[in-house]
């Protein structure tokens, strides 16, 4: 079983390549007292590996505009949303963050962004709180990490937004590599993004770590790498 951060498609299909074994996906968050959905040992590689699975009994999900929180199309990305009896009453000693995470119909904003397709099966496409704006673009980092996984001297990968003049902000690759004879260079990681995504979601900047900062629960804290970034605490930034 693993959940509390986002597995990458690659591990899962690693973990049942190499230990043979059944996996599952939890996903939720404490304000819903846990787990809201759920992969089954019988959902299919690509369900397994790709979705979070289906909501559990005794939910209301859906898929939200994150501006007027109203239903989207099927397939259509935006905030996950519950309704429920494991609902949170509110933050202790919090009104306005209260206010900010549970609306007027009592649905409560999980900041996840994802879709939904026909059976119910939920994707997660990202968070809010790591929306990049690049010259007006909403770029969300999960699509660029889920690829750069995919390449096999990457270990880990984080991307995240850094200040910048001309574009407001530019994307950053943080990269923990595989053990490798040879080390891929900057150049070489971003023309494998640009193969396969367009220029404007390929990061400009790049930087090499020994390890990535993480919470208690292996969660990647991404703000403390902008901070580092920003302020020229990480290794060099190598620019492609």
């Amino acid at each position: 079983m693993s959940g509390a951060s986002a597995v990458p498609a690659t591990l899962i299909r690693r973990t049942v390549k190499t230990l043979g074994c059944g996996t599952t996906i939890l996903f939720g968050q404490t304000e819903m007292h846990g787990v809201i959905s759920q992969t089954r040992l019988t959902d299919s590689p690509e369900d397994q590996a790709e979705t979070v699975g289906q909501p559990l009994p005794g939910l209301e999900v859906k898929v939200a505009d994150p501006v007027t929180g109203e239903a989207l199309p099927v397939g259509e990305q935006g905030e996950i949303c519950c309704l429920g009896y494991r609902n949170m009453i509110e933050y202790y000693q919090m009104p306005d963050a209260t206010r900010e995470t549970i609306d007027s119909g009592n649905w409560l904003h999980m900041g996840d962004l994802g879709c939904m397709d026909e059976r119910g099966f939920i994707k997660i496409t990202g968070r809010l709180k790591d929306m990049i704006i690049r010259g007006g673009i909403n770029i969300y980092p999960r699509e660029i990490e889920e690829l750069l996984q995919t390449h096999p001297a990457v270990a880990e990968v984080a991307v995240v937004g850094v200040p910048d003049q001309k574009w407001g902000e530019q994307l950053a690759a943080v990269i923990r590599l595989n053990p490798v004879d040879e080390r891929p260079s900057a150049g070489e990681l971003r023309a494998f993004c640009r193969a396969q995504m367009s220029a404007h979601k390929t990061p400009a900047y790049w930087s090499f770590v020994q390890a990535m900062p993480v919470t208690p629960t292996g969660k990647v804290q991404k703000f403390v790498l902008r901070d580092r970034l920003s302020a020229g605490a990480l290794p060099p930034i190598e620019s492609a």
